[in-house]
Formats: structure tokens, sequence, C-alpha cells
């Protein structure tokens, strides 16, 4: 019986008994337990059965359904604010508890939840000045039990508009507030060296209501307890963890980022899904969280002030990392555009007195800690005003758009004069003397930051125009449709988009060669910023029509300032820059701009590679930058093809192929310099194979088979091969890469062949001969110790699973000694590599197989006669290809651990080996039934061998029916010899 009926049999007979039995065990201790009486073992078996009662719980209650008459259960639940449909537990591996009907009777009706609550309310009582106490198993198994309790949802409850449930939250509630009220005490005693645990339950409990209960429910539930509802305690509760996480400098006392994290969700459950939909929540619970947020701002900056001279590995001690940061950002944002109206006037002043005072204080004192401030007050703005977006369309959060009904004149706009604010202070930065003053390298990086994201989300978005009120009497009925249609059009095209379109490109040039060294301000400008403003055809059409586009462009191309960029932040640049020509409406003007861009960086290349003393000056460390920082250029240049562009590319790169063939061997004891002439072409071809015709695809594939005879005749891949046996020690992990680029460059080449079905034209490449040929260059390379490296190995078994696929008939090109290492690193592949690679192997062994078959019917000699080393009953033996590979797959299958998600794959191998050799077949069969011990055994497993073979109607076909009916047969067959293989 499997895993999985035992247990479905276990819940739906006997789970209500054994939950039942660990009650009547817990109870019957609960008088001695809270007279204190009890011994440790009693108090040891109440502990145990209250975490049975928990694990019972736990289980996913799967076939619980909404029985006939309690089909209206669900909208009437819902009207009194009970939600049905949340799922959002998952985050904290906790889930809703929904045991349905059948156990309303041991959970609602009989009080037993009650019971639970008072047996802890009670115990904490007496015991809860021993602070180890919070911490003892029973105490935790309690609770555990109690926050199962409270997920506790669905038709377990009656039919009565949500009404029993609602008393359950509240039974509940009135527990839990024992434990983490008042929040400020609670954090204090916590500090003092009081365990933590129950306040971190405590906050779980919250999220688990908030879960079950709308926005509504959820804050009057606390006001039957309490004069205030649950949304005003949660702020308070809120607040107070902020406050203290921001000052918390020891870094093992984490429960604080903990317990803020459960109730930043807490708020993500209760705002998150309103879309701007302001009936959501109630204008108290609006000012509420307007209350929290500004608290948060304000415990920020007082953070930021105090930690302004502190050394950068302690300056953001308060976040963890960079995604840490703005996950928790993300969150405040959320609070705070839940009251949009409030937060944002709020922002506005606060950023505006800060920039005031700065004025007032430059040149007088040390800004240091106004800049850190401004600082954070950025990073806070950018979350509130857009999302983060990576990876998706930017677009401006509903919440905002329909937060302003009442503004109807884009000036007075809160988010309009928020952003005018903040690009009028960096605007700032271009003047040489403020930026010297004023914007720090730090300040920068928040302000490059925040303009990506606002670049993105509001700059001439393309649904601008989209959004018309035809009069002012029309906008005074549509409010929310006027605040929005203020938010798509104040930055547009029209308006002062192409203004501070110009802005953000000087800040751009300024960022770049203002702050030498600043790596993480370079990498936002060229990584985030620059990436932003050529995202979109309609921002780049008006960029390229910019004297400081054109500035940037120049400078990139012929003066050395962009040099100083750390090498790897050059191909982000150049990728840009590049990516942008795709705007321009006329074909001969972007690919004219792209030869004004590239071309003189190709002819410096092409000037140096044929100079009489390269040898000499080559190895000199200023050209070595210079060619490093070109060749990280080049590799941006090949990522940014597009069709508009791709032809002055190709024109502009074919320049540079020679020049990269006598640096690669002038370089050849330099890998770094290696690896990147390798992944330029590794990337050029990968963004031009798909356009090229035959006369430009014979000049491609001929540099590549250039580049591969160099790279074999340098011998520059013997430094990996000798040293691959320390690669897994980390000693010299990086060089292994540039065998991983070559078997790149070779599988990019391959999709010529996939997407060109055009007619072979005179002169027109073999593709296939050349990555052969590629491969008998690669594959002495590497070594079994490298094929241990995931990406290494997934690439290689992918090329050679291709090649022999489609092209099985050429592996006769391949040396001896190619041959050889290709079969090696299949034994190896399907013996101990993971499921994908052992999958890839067995494709390959079934496309030779098969090739071995159809030559073996025709008469054709071919591969047959290669010969490789396998081992036998008798030891090492010489034999052919698919009696080799016969031996190895039947080892799998009989002998070793073969995992049934591989089915398929083998069963396709296996055919086409067992008809090249059928001799053996039988006589490898007939051996392996005559090692069993047992005549039965015997018995079954020939019958068993005879069906995989016979049965169905199997022909010595290789067509796809044939291919069904054996993999079929082999189904049936792993299940009948299932236990039996010998280990």
């Amino acid at each position: 019986m499997s895993p999985v009926i035992r247990i479905n049999l276990f819940e739906g007979l006997s789970s209500q008994e054994f939950y039942c039995w660990a009650k009547d065990a817990a109870i019957s201790l609960t008088d001695k337990i809270v007279s204190c009486n009890a011994s440790f073992n009693e108090e040891k078996i109440c502990s145990s059965a209250m975490r049975l009662m928990f694990q019972i719980l736990s289980w996913n209650f799967r076939q619980s359904t909404v029985p006939p008459d309690l089909s209206n259960f669900k909208p009437n639940a819902f009207s009194a604010g009970i939600r049905h449909e949340a799922t959002l537990l998952k985050k904290f591996e906790r889930t809703l508890v929904q045991p349905g009907l059948s156990w309303r009777e041991p959970l609602i009706s009989s009080g037993q939840i009650a019971w639970v609550l008072n047996l802890y309310a009670t115990l904490r009582q007496k015991l809860s000045a021993d602070v180890i106490w919070f911490d003892s198993p029973l105490a935790v198994s309690t609770r555990e039990l109690i926050l199962q309790l409270c997920s506790l949802t669905g038709t377990v409850f009656p039919s009565d508009n949500g009404h029993a449930q609602i008393n359950h939250l509240l039974q509940i509630l009135s527990c839990i507030m024992q434990w983490i009220e008042p929040p400020e005490v609670v954090i204090k005693e916590i500090r003092l060296g009081r365990s933590e645990s129950e306040f971190i339950d405590g906050c779980h409990a919250l999220l688990s209501i908030a879960t079950l209960t709308t926005p509504l429910l959820f804050n009057n539930l606390l006001l039957s307890l309490r004069p205030f509802g649950t949304i005003h305690f949660l702020s308070i509760l809120t607040s107070d963890v902020v406050k203290t996480d921001l000052v918390n400098h020891d870094e093992e006392e984490t429960w604080t980022a903990e317990a803020l994290d459960i109730l930043l969700e807490t708020w993500n459950v209760i705002f998150g899904t309103s879309d701007g939909d302001k009936n959501s929540i109630s204008a108290e619970g609006r000012a509420v969280s307007a209350k929290l947020f500004n608290n948060i701002v304000e415990s920020y900056l007082e953070a930021a002030a105090a930690t302004a001279y502190d050394e950068d590995d302690n300056a953001e001690h308060f976040v963890a990392s960079v995604s840490k940061r703005d996950e928790r950002l993300e969150s405040y944002a959320v609070i705070a555009r839940a009251a949009a109206e409030i937060t944002i006037p709020f922002l506005i002043n606060v950023f505006s007195q800060r920039v005031s005072h700065l004025n007032q204080i430059i040149g007088k004192s040390d800004p240091t800690r106004i800049l850190e401030e401004l600082y954070w007050i950025l990073l806070m703005i950018g979350h509130v005003l857009m999302d983060a977006g990576e990876g998706e369309t930017a677009l401006i959060p509903e919440t905002l758009k329909a937060g302003f009904p009442n503004f109807l004149e884009e000036a007075q706009h809160p988010v309009v004069v928020l952003s005018w604010s903040i690009i009028d202070f960096s605007r700032r930065s271009l003047d040489p003397e403020t930026r010297a003053a004023y914007f720090s390298p730090r300040l920068m990086e928040a302000v490059v930051w925040f303009l990506a994201r606002w670049v993105d989300t509001y700059l001439m978005p393309v649904d601008g125009t989209k959004v018309h009120i035809s009069s002012a009497s029309d906008s005074l009925k549509h409010g929310p449709l006027s605040s929005k249609r203020i938010l798509l059009n104040f930055a547009g095209e029209h308006k002062q988009g192409e203004m501070v379109l110009d802005i953000i490109a000087r800040i751009c040039i300024n960022a770049l060669t203002s702050y030498p060294g600043e790596k993480e301000l370079q990498a936002l400008t060229c990584q985030k910023l620059l990436v932003a403003l050529v995202r979109r055809r309609n921002v780049c059409s008006r960029l390229l029509s910019m004297d400081s586009w054109l500035d940037l462009a120049r400078a990139f191309s012929n003066e050395r300032s962009l040099f100083s960029l750390n090498p790897r932040l050059q191909r982000s640049l150049a990728e840009n820059l590049v990516c942008a020509a795709s705007s321009l409406k006329d074909a001969e003007a972007s690919n004219q701009y792209v030869r004004d861009l590239i071309g003189p960086m190709t002819s410096y290349l092409a000037e140096m590679s044929a100079r009489n003393d390269l040898k000499d000056i080559a190895q000199l460390p200023d050209a070595m930058y210079t060619v490093n920082c070109l060749l990280e250029r080049l590799i941006g240049v090949a990522r940014a093809t597009q069709p508009r562009t791709q032809k002055a590319l190709f024109d502009v790169c074919v320049a540079v192929m020679n020049p990269l063939i006598t640096l690669l061997e002038a370089y050849k004891n330099q890998p770094s310099v290696v690896y990147l002439i390798i992944k330029f072409s590794v990337d050029f071809v990968d963004g031009q194979i798909a356009f090229l015709n035959a006369k430009d695809t014979s000049v491609l594939v001929s540099f590549c088979l250039q580049l591969l005879q160099a790279y074999s005749s340098q011998n520059i891949g013997k430094l990996s091969l000798s040293h691959s046996s320390t690669l897994l020690g980390g000693a010299q992990v990086e060089d292994y890469k540039d065998l991983l680029a070559l078997l790149q460059l070779l599988t990019n080449l391959c999709s010529k062949d996939l997407i060109d079905f055009s007619p072979d034209e005179t002169g027109s490449p073999d593709i296939a001969e050349v990555v052969f040929v590629g491969l008998h260059i690669v594959s002495p390379l590497i070594s079994f110790d490298l094929l241990k490296f995931p990406k290494l190995s997934s690439c290689y078994f992918r090329l050679i699973s291709h090649m022999l696929e489609v092209y099985p008939e050429k592996v006769v090109l391949l040396t001896k000694e190619a041959f050889a290492q290709v079969i090696a690193s299949l034994d190896f592949g399907i013996q101990h590599q993971d499921l994908d690679a052992v999958d890839m192997c067995l494709r390959a062994i079934n496309a030779l197989a098969s090739f071995l078959y159809r030559d073996k019917t025709v008469g054709r000699e071919g591969l047959v006669a290669r010969t490789v080393d396998s081992k036998g009953s008798n030891g090492e033996l010489q034999e052919n290809i698919s009696s080799h590979f016969l031996r190895l797959l039947l080892q799998l299958v009989l002998f070793e651990d073969f995992r049934v998600d591989l089915t398929g794959s083998a069963a396709d191998a296996l055919l086409p080996l067992i008809l090249c050799e059928q001799d053996l077949y039988q006589r490898l069969v007939q051996e392996f039934i005559d090692k069993q011990p047992i005549d039965s055994l015997r018995t079954r497993l020939a019958k068993s061998f005879h069906s995989l073979t016979s049965s169905n109607n199997l022909s010595s076909s290789l067509d796809r029916p044939n291919r069904h009916r054996f993999r079929k047969n082999f189904h049936e067959f792993l299940t009948e010899i299932s236990g039996l293989r010998i280990k």
C-alpha cells in the first residue's frame, strides 16, 4: 500500500480518534499540572499529547468538501467578514486548517478550544516569573496547538453567517493579547532576558487572524475587548518593533527582525490586495496606517543620523542586505499607499525640510548626518511612488492612481509635487560646486536608484495618451480618472518629459565620470538607470536627438574618461548605448550611429594587433587593461544585437575577427584575456547566427574555426586540464570557464541548422563538421573532474546529445582519441551525473545506437567497426559500441538504483541496442537469470524478459509506433522485477 493511500485512510478513518485520545490524555493530567503537582514524565506526556494534536491538525485535509446543505456558507460568512480564499500563510510554512464538517464536534461543539486557551493562560499566570518556562516543551507545544487552532476555517464552523468563527477568533485573540500587550513593556522584558518565543507566536497569531478576516472585521475584533481596534494596536506593535530593530546592534539578536517580517506580512495581507479600493478599510484605519508609516520614517531618519559616521560595514546594521532592505521598504510602501493622501504630503514635507536644512548648513557645518537622512528618504519615497518592476513592465501603482480624487490640477497633485521636488534636487548635482558640497557618492547612489525607477514608471509612459477627460465638468465627476490622467501625463512627451530626460542623461554622465572608483554608483548607473532609459522606444527616440546623450556616446567612442569604469561595467555601458540605436526610425541612421560608436575601438584593436612590437607592448599593464576594457565592450555590443542594427554590428565586428585571433596568440598566457575573446565569440554568434545568409555565415563559421584551432595550437587548454583535479578544492575554480565558453560557442553554432530551413547554397559552410572539429579540440581537455561542475557538465552533454541526434554520421570524423573521450564521457554521465545529464546521455546513446542499427541493416561498416573498452563478467574486453552500451544499460537497469523518471529515455536507448546485439542480449539475460538462487525467481525473470521483447506485437522496426510499444513493455518489465535487482 502506498504511503499516500495509508495516509488518506488514516485521515478518513482514525485521525479524529487519535486526536480525541491525545486530548483526553492531556486533560487527564491538567489538574496535576495546574496545581504544580505533576511529575516530569506527566508533563512530558501532556506535552507529547499536545504535539500530536498539533501534528494531526497540520495534515492537508484534502478530502474535506462543503456539503450541499451548507452551499451558502461561504457567501454568508464573507458578508460577516470571514475570508475563505486566503492562502498567504505559506511564506512562514503555515497553512489554513480546514478539516471539514465531521470535525465540528471534537473541535468546536465540545468547547475544547477554550480548555486549551485556559490551560495556557493559567500556567502562564503561575509560571511566567520563570523566564525559561516560555521555552519549555509544554509551553511551546501548547502555543503551537493554539496557533494551529487560530488558522481553523471552513465547514468545521456552522452556517450561521460566520458568528461561530468570529467568536472562535475572539477567544484566541483575548488569549494572545496577553502575550504581546503592552508591546513596549513586553519588548523591554525580552531585551532584559525573557524568551521572545511567545511574542513571536503572538505575531503569527495576528497574521493568521488577518488572513482569515476582511480588514474591517480584523479591526473590529479587538474593539469588543479593548477601547481601540486591532489595526490601531497592530500599528503600535509594529512601530515599537521597528524602533527596537533599528537600535538593535547585536547581530545575534535576530528576534526583532523575525517579528517585523511577520508583522509586515500582516500589513501586506490587510492592504496588499486593495488596489486602491478605499472601501476595504475605514477612514480611521487609514489614519492609523498613516501615523504608523510616519513613525517608521522618523525612526529610520533617527537611525540614519545616529549611524551616519559608522564604518561602511556597520552603516546599514539595521538591514541584512540590499534585497532584505528593499523587501522591508516595499512592505512599508504598502502601508503608506493605503493612506497616500496623508503619507505623500508628509514625505514632501520631510524631504523639503531636509533639503532646506542642507542649504542652511552647507559651508558652515558637517552635512554628513543630513546627507544620510536624505539617502534613506529617497529610498523610502522611491518604494512608495514606484513598484519594483524587476523583469516586468513598470506601472504606476493603482493605489496612487485612485488615491487623490480631490486633486484635479496637475501642479497641486502630491505625487507630481514630490516627483518634481526630487528631480529639481537631483539637477543640482550637475553643478560642480554644488555636487562637491551636497552630493556624496552614497547620496548619488540613492538619486540614481530613484531616477531609474521613476523613469521606468512615470517618464513618457506608453499609455499616457490613452486617458482623456473631455472637460472640467467631467473631471469633477471622475476624480480618480482625472488623477490617473495627471499621473500618466505630467512627465509625458508633450509636457516636461524631454526636459527631464535631458537632465537625467547628464546626471548619468556625471555619475560615470565625476566619481572615480565608486563602483556601486557606477553599477547602478550602467545596470539600472541607463537600462531604464533605453528600454522603451518612445523614450529612446527622444534621447538620441539630445546633445547630452550624444556627448555620452562620443565620450565612449573617442575619449579615455570612461575607461576608469570597472571593466565589467564597460559591458553594460556598451550594451545600453548600442540598444538605443534600435529606436531610430531610419535604418541607415541606426547603422551609422552604431558604426560611429563602435568603429574607433575596433580600429584600435586592429592597429594594435598589426604592430611589429605586439609581443612587447601586449604585456604592459596599460595595454592589457585597455584590451580588457575593449573586449568587455565588444561583449556588450554583441549582446545588444537587434534586427535593425544587426547588419551594422556584423560589418563592424568582422573587421576585428582577425585581430582577435592575433591577440589570442599574444595573450595565450593571460587566462582572463583568452576567456574574454572566447566569450565575445559566444555572444556574437548567439546574437548574429539567426540573421545571416550563407556568405556571412561562412565568414562567421570560419572565424570560429580559426579561434578553435588557435586555442588548440597554442595549447591554451593545458592549464585547465592539468589543474582539473584541484578545481573541486576551489583553488583554481575559474580555470574551466574558457572550456565552458567554447562548448557554448559550439552549441550556438548548432542553432543555425535548427532555425535555417533555406536550401544550401554554393559555398555554404558545413556547420556540423566545424562543431565536430571543435569537439575534437575540446573533448580531450574535459576531464571527469571537470564534468563534476554542473554548468560544464550540462553544456557538454547537451551538445553531445544534440550532435549525435542530428549528425550521427559525423562521428566517424572524430579521431580515435576524441571518439574514445566522447564514449567515456557518456559512460561517466550515465553512472555519475544528475537526472538531466543522464537523460541527455541516454538520448545520445539512442541516437548513436539507432544510427548503428540502420548501418547494420544495409551492410555498412561505419561506426560498427569501432571498438571500445568494456567490463564483462570475465574482466576487461574489447567490443563494438553497441555491445558496450548494451552492457552498460543492462547494468544500470538490473543492478543499479534506476530512477523511474528515466524510463522513457532508457527504453528508447535500449531498443536499438537490443536489435543491434540480439545474441549478446540473450546471453547477458541468461547469465543474469542463472545467477538467481531460487527456481521460482528464475522462472519469473525469464517470463519478464521474454515479455519485454515479444509482447504487444513488437517488431524489429525503430518507427514511432514500435518505440511506443517497447516503452510500454519496458514500463511493465520494471514494475514486474521491482525489488528483484541485485545490489
